[in-house]
C-alpha cells in the first residue's frame, strides 16, 4: 500500500512547542492550579508543578507552537525535496499553515506526514487552531471521519507494523536505518531554553527543518528506495 502513494502528495511535517510562559510563576493562580491537576499523573511525587513547568509544552493547553517545518517533493524532473518554516506570532503561524494547506494540500490525495504526528502533532495544531479561534483547514478537521478517511500519515505507526505498544523515536530510528542524524545540534527538550533564553528561533526552525528531512528520509526506506543526497534538500 505504501508504493502505491505517490510521493509528490505528501506533505511532511514537523512542529517545534514551548511552554506559553516562560516560568510557571507568570500564569494566574486559576491556571497554576489546572497546570498542577494536569499533571499530577506525570509528576507524581518526583517533582511540584514548578519544577514540572518545563514540560508545559507538551500539552497544547498550556503550550504554544513556536514553528512548523514542511517540506515536500516537488514536481520536477530530477528528485528534489523542497523544505519551508513558519515562525514568529502563533497565531500567524497557523494561519499560513493552514492557508498552505487549503491552496497547496486540499484534494482528497493528498496526505499529511509527521513521526509520532497522530499522537502529537496534528492534534496539537488543531487544538491551538480551535483555542486561537482559526478555523480548522480540512486536513485536520476530523470530525465524523471514519478511520480509513482520516489524511494523515505516521512514520512511527508504520513502523510499529501492527504492534499496539512498540515507541521508537525519530532518532533511534534514523540510526537503525542508516539515515543521518537530525539531532546534530538540539533536541526537544532544549528548545524552551532555546526560545526563552537565547531568543533564537532560527536555530529551532532549523532543527525542525533537520526532522521534517529525517521523515521523509524514513519514509523512502519504507519503500526500500534511496534516500535523499544534500544537493536534492532545499530550504526556501
Amino acid at each position: 500500500m505504501i508504493h502505491k502513494i505517490d510521493m509528490h502528495h505528501i506533505l511532511f511535517l514537523d512542529i517545534e512547542t514551548v511552554p506559553q510562559y516562560a516560568s510557571f510563576e507568570e500564569l494566574d493562580e486559576a491556571d497554576q492550579e489546572l497546570y498542577s491537576d494536569k499533571t499530577k499523573y506525570q509528576r507524581k511525587e518526583d517533582f511540584t508543578p514548578q519544577e514540572f513547568y518545563e514540560r508545559a509544552g507538551i500539552w497544547a493547553e498550556f503550550g504554544k507552537i513556536v514553528c512548523i517545518s514542511v517540506g515536500y517533493f516537488a514536481y520536477t524532473s530530477d528528485t528534489q525535496f523542497r523544505t519551508k518554516s513558519f515562525v514568529g506570532d502563533e497565531r500567524d503561524i497557523l494561519i499560513e499553515f493552514s492557508q498552505l494547506l487549503k491552496e497547496h494540500f486540499s484534494s482528497r490525495r493528498h496526505l499529511l506526514c509527521a513521526h509520532n504526528g497522530k499522537e502529537f502533532d496534528f492534534p496539537y495544531i488543531a487544538r491551538r487552531m480551535i483555542i486561537l479561534g482559526i478555523d480548522l483547514p480540512e486536513k485536520l478537521n476530523l470530525f465524523g471521519k471514519k478511520p480509513w478517511e482520516v489524511p494523515h500519515l505516521d512514520t512511527m505507526e508504520l513502523w510499529k507494523f501492527g504492534d499496539y505498544k512498540h515507541f521508537t523515536s525519530l532518532k533511534l530510528l534514523t540510526r537503525v536505518l542508516g539515515i543521518p542524524s537530525p539531532k546534530d545540534d538540539i533536541s526537544g527538550d532544549q528548545v524552551r531554553d532555546v526560545y526563552y533564553k537565547e531568543n533564537n528561533i532560527k536555530r529551532i526552525s532549523d532543527y525542525c527543518e533537520k526532522d521534517v528531512v529525517a521523515i521523509a528520509q524514513i519514509f523512502l526506506k519504507l519503500r526500500n528506495q534511496p534516500i535523499l543526497s544534500n544537493d536534492q534538500i532545499i530550504s526556501k
